[in-house]
C-alpha cells in the first residue's frame, strides 16, 4: 500500500487540530467536513450573525506543522477555478463551491473512461468570520475522477446506456433465447422466413410479441372499442406514448458489471451526525469519533447484525448463536466514549464484569483439550444501561458477564444483549409493563404476597446447551404472547417415585412463586390492593404421597410434569388511540404424566430424561356480551355476511347502526338528501312527454 496523499494528511491535520469542531456557543457548519467528489457542494452554516463574512481559500498541501488559520490572515488569496455563493435563509446561510472549470484528462488511453487515480486533488477551507474574528471552519477535501463531471466531455468511442425512463420496452420481449429461434415468436431476427411460416398463425400478440408501443383503452387517440360507454370521449385521457402504463415491464441495454468504478464514491462516506442538537427517539447514538455505536442485534431475517447501531430510547433483548471456534471478541465498552447530545458532552460508559455462574447456560460444547492450552475468556452476555434526560444521555452503565473457556474448544455459544434506556430521576424500582393498561409485548406483572421471593414477572424456562432444567435460565412472559418451554430432568433407573415427584414438584415450583398477578400495567407494588389479583392454583399433587400398589421398577406415576398458565384479559378503553387491556384472572394448573424408564438392553448406570413443560395461553374476553342470534339469523343462513360471499343486510351499510365513520344523524342526513336528487333526476329526465300525452 502507498503512503496517504498531502491532502489526506492535510485534513487529518485539520482534524487533529480541532479546526473542525465549532466554537462554544458560535456558528457551525452542517456538515464539518465534506469530502468532495463532484462539481459541486454546500453546506449550511447555522447559528451566525447578520454581518458575518464567508470566504474561501485554497490550501497548500506542504509538509510540516499546519498552523491553526487565522481570519486576518488570508491562507491563499488565489481561488483559482473554484467559486463561494452564499444565500441567506432564514437564521442560516447555504454556501455553495462550484468548480468553475472541468478538469483536465488525467487518463493517458482516450479509450480508458474510468481512472484509477482522481484527475483533481485539492484541500479547499470555508470560514466564517466576524470583525476579523474566526467563528467556524468547514474543511473541504476535493478528490476529482475521471469522467465524474458532468461538463467532461466524453470519448466518442465510450458506450452511452440509454436512459431507461425513456426506454419502457425492449424491441422483441417474446425473444428470451440468445442465438436461437424462440417459437410462436414472429420478431424474433434469429428466426428464419421458413420456420416462421410455421407458426404465423399463433404468434404472440400484445406487448410480449412485438407490440411494444400499444395505444392503452384509456387515450383519446384509441380507437372506441365495440360496447364502450357513451361518455367515453368525455373522460379520455390525453398522454404521449412516452408514459404508457407498461414503463419499466422490459428493459433496453445489457446488466453491467458489479465493480465500482472510482468516480461512483459516494459524497457522504461518513455517518450522519446531528447529536449536537440532541437526540430524538430512534436517532442512533454516536460516539465521539463520529461513528455508530454498536450492540449486536436481530435482523429481520432472522440473523445477527454485529455492527447494529443502538437507536436513542429504544430497548431491546435479544440473543445470538456464535460458533466457538471462529468467535472473535468485540471492541470492548470500556474504550467507547459516546456523545452526550449536547455541544462537545462526551459520557465514557462504567463498565463492570462479571463470571459466569455456569457455562452449561451458554455453551454446547464438542471439547477438544489439547496439553498446555492455555484458556481464554469470551463474552456471553452485555447489558447496557442508558440514563436520559431530555434530549440527551447522562449516564451509562454496562455489565459484562464473561465466561472461561478451553483455547481449542468447540461448539456453539448463546450470547445475550440489553439495552435499556431509563430517566436520568429514576431510581431502582420495576419497570412498568403500561400506563395504565397493559401493552402488547411487555412482561406480565406479579407479585410474592408473601415475601420469601422477590418476584416481579412471571416466567418460562429458556433452557441452552443439553437442554436440562438444573442450568436453565428464564424468561419472562410477555402480554398477549402465547409460548411453550420446556426443560429436561434427569432421572437413574432406581430412582424413589417420591422423590422424583418432589424434584419434578421443585422445578415447577419455581415457575410458581407468585401469589398475585397485576391487573394494569402500573399496579404499585407496595400496594396489595392496588389492582392485584390472587392466582387460582388447581391439579397439583401431593408430592410426597405414596406411589399407587403395583408400581414396578422404572415406572412412576402421577409425576407433576406439566405447567399451563392461562391469563384472562380484555380491553378496558383507549387512551390517545392506544388500546388499554386488563388482565380479569390468573390460573395455574399442574398434571401429572404416568412416567417410564425407557432403555436398551441394560439399563444399569444409565440415565433417562423426563421431560418437563410450562405453557402460558392468553385468553381474551369480550369486554361486552355478544348479541344472541335472531330467529332469523338462525333459520335463513344464506343471508349470514359470516357464512357467505355476497352480505345483502351490507347493502345500505352507512345508513345502518353498525356504521361508525360518522354519527348516525349525519348519515341520516346525508342518505335523505341523495334518495331527495335520485327522485329529482327521475323527475326531470322524462316530465314533459308525460304531460303531452296527458
Amino acid at each position: 500500500m502507498g503512503l496517504p496523499s498531502p491532502v489526506t494528511l492535510l485534513m487529518g491535520l485539520l482534524v487533529f487540530q480541532g479546526v473542525t469542531r465549532p466554537l462554544s456557543g458560535g456558528p457551525v457548519f452542517i456538515p464539518s467536513f465534506i469530502r468532495m467528489s463532484v462539481p459541486e457542494v454546500s453546506a449550511t452554516l447555522v447559528g451566525a450573525p447578520e454581518d458575518v463574512a464567508v470566504s474561501l481559500s485554497l490550501l497548500q498541501a506542504e509538509a510540516g506543522p499546519l498552523p491553526v488559520p487565522e481570519c486576518d490572515d488570508v491562507l491563499n488569496n488565489d481561488t483559482g477555478d473554484w467559486s463561494l455563493t452564499v444565500t441567506r435563509s432564514v437564521n442560516t446561510l447555504e454556501v455553495a463551491v462550484r468548480l468553475e472549470r472541468p478538469p483536465r484528462r488525467c487518463s493517458s488511453s482516450e479509450t480508458d473512461p474510468f481512472s484509477e487515480s482522481p484527475c483533481l486533488v485539492h484541500a479547499l477551507l470555508v470560514s466564517a468570520s466576524h470583525n476579523s474574528s474566526c467563528l467556524a471552519h468547514l474543511p473541504i477535501q476535493v478528490e476529482i475522477y475521471a469522467n465524474s463531471s458532468l461538463a467532461q466531455n466524453a470519448s466518442e468511442n465510450v458506450t452511452v446506456i440509454p436512459n431507461q425512463v425513456y426506454q419502457p420496452l425492449g424491441p422483441c420481449p417474446c425473444n428470451l433465447t440468445a442465438g436461437a429461434c424462440d417459437v410462436r415468436c414472429c420478431c424474433d431476427q434469429e428466426c428464419s422466413p421458413e420456420v416462421t411460416e410455421l407458426f404465423r398463425g399463433s404468434c404472440f400478440t400484445g406487448v410480449f410479441g412485438g407490440d411494444v408501443n400499444p395505444l392503452f383503452d384509456q387515450l383519446c387517440s384509441a380507437e372506441r372499442a365495440s360496447g364502450a360507454a357513451d361518455w367515453f370521449p368525455l373522460l379520455c385521457v390525453q398522454s404521449p406514448a412516452a408514459s404508457s402504463p407498461f414503463l419499466g415491464y422490459f428493459h433496453l441495454g445489457d446488466v453491467a458489471p458489479g465493480q465500482h468504478a472510482p468516480s461512483e464514491v459516494s459524497v457522504h462516506t461518513d455517518p450522519r451526525d446531528f447529536s449536537d442538537f440532541g437526540y430524538k427517539q430512534g436517532d442512533p447514538v454516536m460516539t465521539a469519533d463520529k461513528a455508530y455505536f454498536t450492540v449486536p442485534q436481530v435482523s429481520l431475517a432472522g440473523q445477527c447484525v454485529q455492527d447494529a447501531p443502538v437507536g436513542f430510547l429504544q430497548n431491546f433483548d435479544i440473543r445470538c448463536v456464535a460458533d466457538v471456534e471462529v468467535y472473535r471478541e468485540r471492541a470492548g465498552a470500556a474504550d467507547a466514549r459516546i456523545k452526550s447530545g449536547a455541544v462537545g458532552g462526551v459520557v465514557t460508559p462504567k463498565v463492570t464484569y462479571e463470571e459466569a455462574a455456569g457455562l452449561d447456560r451458554f455453551l454446547s460444547t464438542e471439547t477438544l483439550l489439547s496439553p498446555g492450552s492455555a484458556p481464554r475468556n469470551v463474552t456471553v452476555e452485555e447489558h447496557y444501561v442508558f440514563r436520559w434526560n431530555n434530549n440527551t444521555i447522562s449516564d451509562i452503565h454496562v455489565r459484562i458477564v464473561r465466561a472461561e473457556i478451553n483455547a481449542h474448544q468447540k461448539g456453539v455459544m448463546t450470547q445475550r444483549f440489553t439495552v435499556t434506556f431509563l430517566s436520568y430521576n429514576s431510581g431502582g424500582e420495576r419497570g412498568t409493563s403500561g400506563n395504565p393498561g397493559y401493552q402488547l409485548g411487555r412482561p406480565v406483572r406479579a407479585l410474592d404476597a408473601n415475601g420469601m421471593h422477590g418476584v416481579s414477572t412471571l416466567h418460562l424456562w429458556q433452557p441452552a446447551g443439553r437442554g436440562l432444567c438444573t442450568p436453565a435460565a428464564r424468561k419472562p412472559i410477555l402480554f398477549g404472547e402465547n409460548a411453550l418451554s420446556g426443560c429436561l430432568l434427569e432421572v437413574w433407573v432406581g430412582e424413589d417415585c417420591g422423590r422424583l415427584r418432589r424434584k419434578a414438584a421443585e422445578m415447577l415450583d419455581s415457575l410458581m412463586q407468585a401469589t398475585h398477578v397485576a391487573m394494569r400495567g402500573n399496579s404499585d407494588y407496595s400496594d396489595l390492593s392496588d389492582g392485584w389479583l390472587a392466582i387460582l392454583r388447581a391439579g397439583a399433587p401431593d408430592p410426597g404421597a405414596d406411589p399407587p400398589v403395583g408400581s414396578a421398577n422404572g415406572t412412576c406415576p402421577d409425576v407433576p410434569a406439566r405447567l399451563s398458565i392461562r391469563i384472562l384479559f380484555s380491553d378496558a378503553g383507549a387512551v390517545e388511540g392506544i388500546a388499554q387491556r386488563e388482565i380479569l384472572g390468573a390460573e395455574m394448573r399442574v398434571s401429572p404424566v404416568n412416567w417410564q424408564f425407557q432403555c436398551g438392553l441394560t439399563c444399569e448406570l444409565q440415565a433417562d430424561l423426563l421431560p418437563l413443560s410450562a405453557s402460558v395461553q392468553f385468553i381474551q374476553i369480550p369486554a361486552q356480551s355478544p348479541r344472541p342470534l335472531t330467529r332469523f339469523q338462525v333459520n335463513f343462513t344464506e343471508y349470514d355476511c359470516n357464512r357467505n360471499d355476497v352480505c345483502w343486510p351490507q347493502l345500505l351499510y352507512p345508513l345502518t347502526r353498525d356504521y361508525q365513520g360518522e354519527p348516525y344523524p349525519q348519515c341520516m342526513a346525508k342518505g335523505l338528501l341523495l334518495v331527495f336528487l335520485s327522485l329529482l333526476a327521475v323527475f326531470l329526465r322524462d316530465p314533459w312527454p308525460r304531460r303531452d300525452r296527458a
